[in-house]
């Protein structure tokens, strides 16, 4: 059966999820809606980025061009089944594209309804959703659409690549609030902390791209390819997990464990997929992740047995080949 997954380009995770689903015997084309050829990424940067970074919103291309670009690609490919992986920038036409070919498809949603640009009642009219946010499953259940809980998952697709530092700790990720006052936390404590990714890096090439004029003013280095983001954490001595207000939970949650990596996240509810403590560790402040930092840091090998039993948990349960599984159920 023909099945195309319509997805961000973001990190390769739609790739991931196609490699997930031919493992279980499906014909899969992945289609990116977001990449474009270099001159068009400039431009988009100073005719949507720039604009919206002033506004405060996260549009970075036109919803025009990649709602075309997609139906083109649904027309070309002949799907039997659409999986849309967010799909919050493509437009009414797209939906409706879907309606008229598919005999049915599914939208997962890796982010809050709430920071989305998303016509849910339009998607939801053409495709079960399903979302990593457990309060948005039950808001839109309450409001009578078929929608179902499904937490992201670890990527086998990608191999830790490279040697790192091993007495750091780690963020990889993007710039935001609470992650930013956490490092810097960190860092003034003495802490030997390391960020990953543009919008840390002080390079001016980076600062261009990201529209600072001021340094962020702690260590860091410039963007990683996800092979090397989980060989970083697999060395890292421990790797940090910050959501803030966020319900899902990230990719980073079990990317971080499944390459046998020492986490500490900032949620309680983590509990639904790790034992704190033995798994995972789990901080609510700045001072307690100062000091759970200094334990690894003083015995590491301590932590050996956690990171055993972190990669064994996510491979046992929380691949997204379970969650392939899961949504294989939802077609019918």
């Amino acid at each position: 059966m023909r099945l195309l997954i319509v997805t961000p380009r973001f990190h390769g995770y739609g790739t991931a999820i196609g490699d997930a689903f031919t493992r279980r015997g499906y014909d899969v084309v992945v289609y990116a809606y977001d990449a474009a050829p270099r001159i068009e990424k400039a431009w988009n940067k100073i005719r949507y980025e720039l604009p919206a970074k002033i506004r405060g919103t996260q549009e970075h291309l036109s919803g025009e061009t990649v709602t075309a670009r997609a139906i083109d690609c649904i027309r070309a490919v002949h799907p039997e089944l659409v999986l849309t992986v967010r799909g919050d920038v493509l437009g009414a036409a797209y939906w409706e594209e879907m309606r008229r070919v598919t005999t049915h498809s599914v939208s997962w949603l890796y982010d809050e309804l709430r920071r989305m640009t998303f016509d849910i009642d339009m998607a939801a009219a053409v495709s079960t959703i399903i979302t990593y946010s457990r309060e948005d499953t039950a808001e839109l259940q309450g409001n009578g659409i078929d929608a179902h809980y499904v937490p992201t998952g670890f990527n086998m697709s990608a191999k830790p690549s490279g040697r790192w530092p091993r007495n750091d700790v780690t963020f990889v990720g993007s710039n935001l609030p609470a992650r930013q006052q956490l490092l810097v936390a960190l860092d003034s404590a003495g802490i030997p902390v390391m960020a990953y990714g543009r919008e840390w890096s002080d390079h001016p090439i980076d600062r261009l791209r990201t529209w600072r004029l001021k340094p962020i003013g702690i260590p860091a280095r410039r963007d990683v390819s996800l092979s090397e983001a989980y060989g970083i954490m697999r060395d890292s001595a421990a790797t940090i997990n910050v959501h803030g207000d966020q319900d899902g939970f990230t990719m980073r949650t079990f990317e971080a464990c499944g390459v046998g990596g020492i986490q500490i996240v900032d949620r309680d509810d983590v509990t639904e997929f790790y034992d704190p403590g033995k798994e995972v560790l789990v901080q609510h402040s700045a001072e307690e992740t100062i000091e759970l930092a200094r334990q690894v840091l003083s015995d590491p090998h301590r932590a050996i047995s956690m990171r055993r039993a972190a990669k064994a948990r996510t491979m046992a349960e929380h691949t997204l080949d379970h969650r392939a599984a899961v949504i294989d159920e939802l077609w019918s």
